[in-house]
């Protein structure tokens, strides 16, 4: 009875090291990143608007914005014609769309999605790594095996879709 404590404790131990893992990720173990704050204050990249009818409408319908931090800029500045470098954090501000007077204007933010570039801690991804953060700034499960599916259509321009504009 004495030998089966221990073998019983390190099971509990491992059970609980594998819940630990698959936390975030909707099933694929990522280590945590924190809201990123002030990303609002980094380059704008660009916005765009998914209306009714697109094919993503139902998962990301509204007004987009695209950040990125000052690691990643000169690469959006040189057209991506290189990898972005290790530290590039990408933001995708995801807001309501709201009419009035005749204006399109930002309504209540639905999620932020992030990309961080870290080649050595996302091997499995391309080197991203994925995120989600909802209004209240908590984290979202999300599957970053799946964000990273729907990026291999940019796997050209290191899995990045958006583009710079000036």
């Amino acid at each position: 009875m004495r030998a089966k404590v221990p073998v019983l404790l390190g099971l509990v131990a491992l059970g609980l090291w594998v819940l630990a893992q698959y936390q975030y990720g909707g099933g694929q173990a990522q280590p945590p990143f924190p809201y990123p704050e002030g990303y609002r204050l980094w380059t704008h990249v660009k916005s765009m608007e998914l209306k009714p009818g697109h094919p993503l409408f139902q998962s990301f319908g509204g007004l987009h914005h695209i950040y990125v931090n000052q690691v990643g800029l000169k690469t959006y500045l040189e057209g991506k014609k290189d990898p972005f470098p290790k530290g590039t954090v990408i933001v995708f501000d995801l807001l309501e769309v709201k009419e009035e007077g005749n204006a399109l204007q930002e309504g209540p933010r639905k999620l932020i999605g992030v990309m961080v570039k870290d080649p050595e801690r996302y091997a499995t991804t391309g080197g991203w790594g994925y995120y989600a953060f909802g209004p209240d700034k908590k984290p979202l499960s999300i599957n970053p095996a799946s964000c990273h599916t729907c990026h291999q259509g940019a796997a050209n321009t290191d899995f990045v879709f958006s583009g710079f504009r000036p």
